[in-house]
């Protein structure tokens, strides 16, 4: 493929990606803060991208780019599994589980996700009985999909993912499909990598349920007539976080014991003011991390900040690898965050 048509492809994607995030920002009001639904699908996924202040969608190089840029999976040689608990904000439990394999020759690869937070049971307060009437509530959220990824050239690739996002809240629950697709790029430049995504581009979320149903009386005031006409209460349609990432990442070998690399990464979404996460990691004989890193850097209102992690990569036997990795996030005046992360290549 000569370098026109190459660059030509690059120019087209770029424009592709771009498109449905002007429309979007085409709004006319101040702020979108708080408007959106699912918001389960923008906490990160990894202990090792949150360790580097979620400045990941240029690097994207491990079953985590299913959720930061699934372009990066088709730079995967070996099939993967990967594993995340994270104890979130106010008892709130958040999982993910994900794999990915390689297809034969050389026909891009393949994945398969699950991410899903869940609510403990709270007591259900009414104005009749504020402690509590005896009833208890939860909630729950999930993300499940698939992602294929593909070298377009030697150094060019794009990767999608297609997810059914569901939310349940006590008797009610929504449900709708979404699509993130993701481009990578190698500069040529040594260490040099350049990567777009477009994450949570669909149909909104709108509740209904059983706790919508009421009684109505439609002619209060002649008597006699039926007071028990069955109805439903209606929710508002809310949109899907659609977010837009941008991010360069520059890896540097000063020694063949010891790895450099740097990343920076420009958010825009539609609920929230424009942002920068920045990141560092360094690899210390080929099996050691220690990251660091500051995520929502210039959003307003924001209570992140500070992000530090390490991790360990050892072979176990073969070609297998385990990877085992921490992250600790300051959250302000919600406390810090701790994640572990578990993956396995083989």
């Amino acid at each position: 493929m000569n370098k026109r048509k190459r660059f030509s492809i690059i120019i087209s994607l770029t424009c592709v990606l771009w498109v449905p995030i002007a429309m979007v920002s085409g709004s006319d009001r101040l702020t979108n803060t708080g408007t959106t639904s699912a918001a389960f699908l923008e906490v990160g996924i990894g202990a090792r991208s949150m360790g580097m202040g979620g400045a990941y969608v240029a690097v994207a190089e491990d079953a985590t780019a299913m959720y930061w840029n699934p372009a990066g999976l088709a730079r995967t040689s070996e099939a993967s599994g990967i594993f995340e608990q994270v104890d979130w904000i106010t008892d709130i439990s958040f999982n993910f589980m994900g794999v990915t394999v390689p297809l034969s020759n050389n026909m891009g690869t393949v994945g398969l996700f699950i991410n899903a937070m869940t609510l403990p049971n709270q007591p259900v307060r009414t104005v009749q009985f504020p402690e509590g009437n005896g009833e208890e509530y939860n909630g729950s959220s999930l993300a499940m999909g698939l992602s294929y990824a593909r070298m377009l050239t030697d150094r060019f690739s794009i990767g999608f993912n297609a997810k059914y996002i569901s939310e349940r809240i006590w008797h009610e629950q929504a449900s709708t499909l979404a699509f993130d697709v993701g481009t990578l790029y190698d500069a040529g430049i040594q260490g040099l990598k350049i990567g777009a995504c477009i994450s949570n581009f669909g149909k909104g979320l709108q509740l209904d349920g059983s706790d919508l149903l009421i009684y109505h009386d439609s002619d209060p005031i002649h008597l006699g007539n039926n007071d028990k006409i069955i109805g439903e209460l209606m929710t508002d349609e809310w949109p899907l976080p659609l977010n837009m990432q941008f991010g360069l990442s520059y890896t540097g070998n000063p020694s063949p014991m010891l790895g450099v690399r740097v990343t920076a990464d420009a958010l825009h979404p539609i609920n929230n003011s424009e942002s920068v996460n920045l990141g560092t990691e360094v690899k210390l004989f080929n099996m050691l991390y220690l990251r660091g890193g500051y995520n929502a850097l210039f959003q307003t209102d924001t209570e992140a900040g500070m992000t530090m992690g390490a991790g360990l990569d050892y072979k176990l036997f073969g070609a297998s690898n385990i990877l085992i990795d921490y992250a600790y996030a300051d959250m302000g005046r919600l406390g810090g965050i701790s994640r572990y992360t578990l993956g396995i290549t083989f």
